[in-house]
Order: structure tokens, then sequence, then C-alpha cells
């Protein structure tokens, strides 16, 4: 598994965390049954704080997309597919939703916005 963080960004860091976490599993990078590393052995990895692991290991423990073991650890959960299928369009919405908006600023027309779209698309 492999994290990457950025201080420059806006997202805090246990959310980079779980954002990455997230994207390996929908992309099968991450399998049903994959042990995570222990909080403490990323937050050293990381050179993060334990307690922004603990709160990414939460969150996406809440969002079903890990279980914990006490005393096994946590494992990547076996995963409904129309669920990731969901949370992909989810998140491919929001990600449209501010390339609309920033379109509309710079005065693109819906046209342009479907050339773009389609050129970024096949590339």
């Amino acid at each position: 598994m492999n994290i990457i963080l950025s201080n420059s960004s806006d997202e805090p860091i246990y959310q980079q965390i779980v954002t990455q976490i997230k994207a390996q599993i929908m992309s099968g990078e991450l399998m049903p049954g994959d042990p995570l590393p222990s909080m403490r052995f990323l937050a050293q990895q990381l050179r993060i704080s334990l307690i922004t692991t603990k709160r990414a290991y939460e969150e996406l423990e809440r969002d079903g997309f890990i279980e914990t073991f006490v005393g096994k650890g946590c494992f990547v959960k076996a995963q409904n597919t129309d669920f990731l299928r969901e949370e992909g369009i989810r998140k491919t919405e929001e990600i449209l939703s501010k390339a609309c908006d920033l379109a509309k600023t710079c005065g693109l027309s819906l046209e342009e916005m479907k050339e773009i779209l389609e050129m970024v698309y096949e590339a």
C-alpha cells in the first residue's frame, strides 16, 4: 500500500489517507481480505500522529471500506460492486460540478465543455 501525503494540499492529512485507500480499494489494487498496516506502523511510516491514522481508519470503517478485528487488525472489507460504482459516480459528479463552475466562470459553453471532456476522456 502506497500513500503519498502533501503538506500543500487543502485536504486534511487524515482525509488524504482515506481518499487514497478508497481509491486503491475501488481500483482493485487492494483486494477484499487484504490486511492494512497497523495504525501505529502507518503513523510511523508516514511520520504523522497516531491520532491521524486512527481517524482515517475509523472513517474508512464507518464508510464500509474496511473492517477491524480485535487482536488481528484492519482488513479490506468485501465490497458490493454496486456500492463501489455509486461511490465512483458520486466522486465523479463532485469533480465535474467543480469543473462546470469554473467553466461557467471562464465563459465556456456547454458544447466547449463537451469537447474538452471528450478529449480528456479519450486521452
